[in-house]
């Protein structure tokens, strides 16, 4: 009688336990704070993204590095790239851009817009077989919520102190 006491209660305690966890996962789901930190999140994420594209370019294929440029951006960056139309002389060295470290300085949800600083490595391949060179640069990028996610808005370097 003991012992069916003692499952019983292990149970009701199993029950109770699973009723707290629910209670708090749906509680927790609603969260404004979990909102914020997601659009936070996907803010970063495309901005990583879209700055290892814009700032990356095979000499071979100039075409296609404006097509990721384009798809990158959004606002007066988009409309100038669209203008500047395709370039013919590209140069011969192709640059391959990694984000090495990047982080959102300012993010208003309600209205769709994050600023984003980031370091990127920049590796030159020229096309005449001489020696690859890799540079580093920081960047600040602003970015806009679209229909198709965060693009890029505006892009510029930041200075380095002391260079």
């Amino acid at each position: 009688m003991r012992r069916r006491y003692g499952w019983w209660a292990a149970v009701a305690v199993a029950a109770l336990l699973c009723g707290v966890a629910a209670w708090s996962y749906a509680r927790a789901a609603g969260d404004a704070t979990r909102a914020y930190a997601e659009a936070r999140d996907d803010a970063l994420d495309a901005g990583r993204g879209h700055i290892a594209r814009l700032s990356s370019v095979d000499a071979s294929h100039p075409d296609a590095a404006r097509t990721r440029w384009l798809d990158a951006t959004a606002g007066d960056l988009h409309e100038q790239l669209k203008r500047t139309g395709p370039r013919k002389d590209t140069g011969t060295a192709s640059t391959r851009a990694t984000v090495t470290d990047a982080a959102l300085t300012a993010l208003d949800d309600r209205a769709g817009t994050a600023q984003l600083i980031a370091t990127v490595r920049v590796e030159t391949t020229p096309g005449d077989g001489g020696p690859t060179g890799t540079d580093r640069k920081r960047l600040e990028a602003t970015l806009t919520r679209t229909g198709e996610g965060w693009k890029v808005t505006a892009l510029t370097a930041v200075p380095v102190a002391g260079s």
